[in-house]
């Protein structure tokens, strides 16, 4: 069965990249599309091999010349973190043919590795893109659709969700091979996929010796997604060590399966919370680990405020990204617990996010924004209350309730 092809906001920024730079490098999570898309758009003027197969891999290391006068440019190099040995080879190549642009695509879903290879090898010579899972815009078919401060009268990319459809789609995920096949098994997708993929990588980033604790990590880590991440006690309740449980995080970070969110720091005079949050990239892989399989215990459970608040932190984070932009985006706690959810940072102004489970906004969720408008002053831009409901109004001056359908 071919499968839909579902447009991606990154497609006018790729080709963009591949007409200035020689090579262009694809990072993101397995599965989250970046062969489809370097296939749809460069399949037919590029050839592609893919350096996964062990026999693909062994030949590409035994003999670098040899492998690429074999598969010249252009060319798509997929899953290129199994043969980064190549990449000096491939500089070679570029550098005798330094007046040819985007003849070398280059995918790989190992972030930490494979850029400190890139950095080495391809720097100066290599745009670096990154491709999530799907955003909530290009599911609905408006990849190019401007978030809500950027609109300036623009329309909004409204549309009539209902609460069921809405948390089914939280608990499927994004990542492409769900959003194509409704049909297929969530669950078991979720549950294939971190055995099959997450563990390998796992694997070839740390010398994991006990799979079952690092899969305890994962489920405790939902458990406390959103919250502040206190690694110490995270380990404690494991029973691994603190360095162990950050030598995890930070494989789960390369992978691009989760968003560490750092608090925003100003010169306002008052103390501030300066441990981080960490949220799950894919709404779907924290209800799966969550064991949440429905669609009413997910939206009704102790973790509905948390997957709520990581689909708008994620539909916020993956709409920077596929425009290649760096998305600054933060938290604001002070110590007397006063905060605003999610705090984005852009053109040196402030946009303070609040995000409430409830379908009913009332004035009383807009005191964090004023609380943060009143200590930063007039470089915060107006403020959205984000919820799961219909209705778009505002609740005090400079912040708006606009529903998740919106963003």
């Amino acid at each position: 069965m071919i499968l839909q092809y579902i447009h991606r906001t990154l497609e006018p920024v790729l080709q963009r990249a591949a007409r200035e730079f020689p090579a262009v490098v694809l990072t993101g999570p397995r599965q989250s599309g970046k062969t489809t898309l370097l296939k749809t758009l460069f399949g037919a003027s590029h050839g592609y091999v893919s350096l996964e197969p062990p026999d693909v891999r062994a030949a590409a290391l035994s003999d670098p010349r040899g492998f690429l006068a074999l598969y010249l440019p252009p060319v798509i190099f997929d899953e290129v973190q199994y043969a980064p040995e190549l990449l000096p080879y491939l500089k070679e190549w570029i550098d005798a043919h330094r007046d040819r642009r985007g003849q070398c695509l280059l995918t790989g879903s190992q972030n930490l590795l494979l850029l400190e290879r890139i950095t080495e090898s391809l720097a100066g010579r290599a745009a670096i893109l990154r491709l999530l899972p799907l955003s909530w815009r290009e599911r609905l078919g408006q990849p190019d659709a401007p978030l809500p401060w950027e609109r300036a009268g623009e329309r909004s990319i409204h549309r009539e969700v209902s609460a069921p459809t809405l948390w089914q789609d939280f608990l499927r995920g994004g990542y492409p091979e769900l959003v194509a096949e409704p049909g297929r098994d969530g669950a078991l997708w979720h549950g294939s996929y971190l055995q099959t993929y997450l563990e390998r990588d796992v694997r070839s980033l740390r010398q994991i010796g006990d799979l079952s604790l690092f899969q305890n990590f994962l489920r405790a880590l939902a458990a406390r997604s959103g919250q502040l991440l206190n690694l110490t006690d995270l380990a404690r309740d494991l029973g691994a060590t603190v360095n162990t449980a950050k030598a995890w995080l930070s494989v789960l970070e390369a992978t691009f399966q989760v968003i560490v969110l750092r608090p925003y720091f100003a010169n306002v005079g008052k103390r501030l919370v300066k441990t981080p949050k960490v949220y799950f990239t894919d709404t779907g892989t924290l209800c799966y680990l969550a064991g949440l399989r429905d669609p009413e215990h997910a939206a009704a459970g102790p973790l509905g405020g948390a997957i709520f608040e990581t689909a708008v932190l994620a539909e916020i984070v993956k709409t920077f990204w596929h425009r290649g932009e760096e998305p600054q985006v933060y938290f604001w706690r002070t110590a007397t617990g006063v905060e605003v959810d999610i705090v984005v940072e852009t053109r040196g102004r402030i946009v303070p996010i609040e995000v409430k489970l409830s379908a009913t906004p009332r004035p009383a969720m807009a005191a964090g924004i004023l609380a943060l408008r009143q200590d930063l002053g007039e470089k915060v831009e107006t403020g959205y209350v984000i919820h799961p409901g219909e209705i778009q109004l505002p609740l005090a001056p400079g912040v708006q309730a606009l529903p998740f359908a919106d963003l």
